[in-house]
């Protein structure tokens, strides 16, 4: 039963006795004024509405007296309507939440079987370890077993009375003479082993020595170029203040003393010692300590290297500080190593971490390395590395570079084009005009080499002739067909000059459609 079917029942009829109705009127105050004390509004909530009707009901039943019995009934059935719609709402609540659990259930099972599935397997693993290292540990406790049986064994023996003496015959055992002899050279050659044990084997507790008397010379050390460090400092100062004083003796001493020393440091600078300058600023004492990370980091590299761990020694070397490992030295350290069966080659893997972080340093890899580099990946024929490098990276272009590159094209004839591409890149950023021209001469892109010669002012009519001379990869028909692109597109002049100079050539005349595959330079080989 909804709340307005409440209230609607609980409207009284039409009394006719003024008490009755003085009544009704302060039943209905009654009401209005809980609603809005309790805030109650049409939406609920209802509790609240069921409490102030049933206290109405409460209040009617005392006020009327022939129809109690009737309102005593009807008050009755109100209050069980009302407590088993409370009933039906705590049981819907109970039902929608099993009912969610019920719904979540499988997803439930579904995670907690593949949580078995995942347990079981870490298991079975932990048992295999287990088991492999329960199987070394008997091993060693067999070992260790037999090698005191035997050592039990040998005692027995060398101490057995019936046994003769090793080195002395029977007779000589006999002999007191000898055995005092044989017993004076067994007590010699003691004396010399244990001399010999003081000499080439050192106790483990004087390496601790050695080692606390090393930190206390590297304390000594540091103190010591601090200190160093700090009178060169005032020597350099003082020397620069002499020299000011000098001149400035020798002067009429009209100008300021600190004109001259101003005038000493610039003389300084200019002359390459900045350093001496700058140290007169400030005094760096960190310098050592610096050294001593960069040793360590050598150290730690060195290791790495032992251990076989060569990828890991590859990147420490490429992000080393200040370069310190990033030199030929470190190439052909790993270079020694060689190639491994089955791995990746560690010279690789150096160039690799290398050409990767050269974008972290002010300075590009150098052209010693960069060459080194290069002529790697194109023997392990790595060419999409090759590539990337150029492309991307921060390198130091050689002409020997371009010319590594252009040799593996001829070599691979699939990827020929692509090693001229990059051949092209080197050269022209090394600003090899010519062999950039002749790369896109033998990828057959007439137009782009039309714009590249008409692109460098530096690149004369000699520059031209002297190009197409040496050129033994272009044809005279393809020089007549760059000719002829310069005139359709407007660049008349360099048409005129190629034309000049095809003509100018002994025994050379103009190439008609007819003959073909003429190469400029037949005039040459007769």
């Amino acid at each position: 039963m909804s709340v307005h079917q409440i209230r609607k029942r609980a409207v009284l009829p039409p009394i006719i006795c003024r008490s009755d109705k003085e009544f009704l009127e302060s039943m209905q105050r009654y009401i209005i004024t809980e609603t809005e004390r309790l805030g109650c509004n049409e939406e609920g909530p209802a509790d609240e509405y069921y409490i102030i009707y049933r206290n109405v009901f409460d209040k009617v039943i005392e006020h009327v007296t022939a129809y109690k019995s009737v309102l005593t009934s009807i008050k009755k059935e109100y209050d069980a309507f009302i407590e088993t719609i409370k009933k039906g709402r705590r049981t819907a609540f109970c039902l929608h939440g099993k009912l969610k659990g019920l719904a979540a259930e499988p997803t439930a099972l579904v995670y907690h079987r593949k949580r078995t599935i995942q347990l079981e397997a870490k298991m079975k693993i932990i048992e295999n370890n287990s088991s492999k290292i329960q199987s070394q540990i008997d091993q060693i406790k067999q070992s260790r077993a037999a090698y005191d049986t035997k050592e039990v064994k040998y005692c027995t023996f060398s101490k057995d009375p019936s046994k003769p003496i090793p080195g002395m015959t029977l007779q000589e055992s006999m002999n007191l003479d000898a055995l005092t002899k044989y017993m004076k050279h067994l007590e010699d050659k003691y004396a010399e082993i244990k001399q010999a044990m003081l000499i080439k084997y050192v106790p483990a507790q004087r390496k601790s020595d050695l080692d606390e008397e090393m930190i206390v010379l590297l304390k000594r050390r540091d103190v010591a170029e601090n200190l160093n460090r700090k009178l060169q400092f005032c020597h350099q100062r003082l020397q620069i203040i002499s020299q000011a004083l000098t001149s400035w003796v020798k002067s009429d001493m009209s100008s300021p003393f600190r004109d001259f020393v101003e005038q000493i440091q610039k003389t300084k600078y200019l002359q390459g010692d900045q350093g001496i300058v700058e140290e007169l600023m400030e005094d760096d004492p960190n310098r050592a300590k610096e050294a001593e990370i960069m040793l360590h980091y050598i150290e730690r590299f060195n290791e790495l290297i032992s251990l076989g761990e060569y990828e890991k020694a590859a990147c420490y070397a490429a992000n080393s500080p200040r370069r310190i490992l990033r030199n030929i030295g470190t190439m052909n350290t790993f270079k020694a190593v060689g190639k491994i069966r089955g791995k990746p080659l560690p010279l690789l893997l150096f160039f690799e971490a290398l050409f990767i972080t050269s974008h972290a340093f002010r300075c590009p890899v150098d052209a010693a390395l960069t060459l080194e580099g290069i002529k790697c990946g194109l023997s392990e024929k790595r060419l999409d590395l090759v590539i990337n490098w150029v492309t991307q990276q921060r390198l130091t272009f050689s002409e020997e570079a371009g010319d590594v590159i252009c040799d593996y094209g001829e070599q691979d004839t699939y990827n020929k084009a692509k090693c001229l591409a990059l051949a092209q890149i080197i050269y022209s950023e090394c600003g090899l005009h010519k062999k950039a021209i002749l790369c896109l001469c033998k990828q057959g892109q007439t137009h782009r080499v039309m714009e590249y010669i008409q692109q460098f002012k530096d690149f004369t009519t000699d520059a031209v002739e002297s190009l197409m001379i040496n050129d033994s990869f272009c044809s005279t028909e393809r020089w007549q067909e760059v000719a002829n692109i310069c005139s359709q597109n407007g660049f008349d002049k360099l048409s005129n000059d190629i034309m000049s100079i095809l003509r100018s050539q002994a025994a050379v005349t103009e190439i008609s459609e007819e003959d073909d595959a003429v190469n400029l330079m037949e005039h040459v080989f007769w």
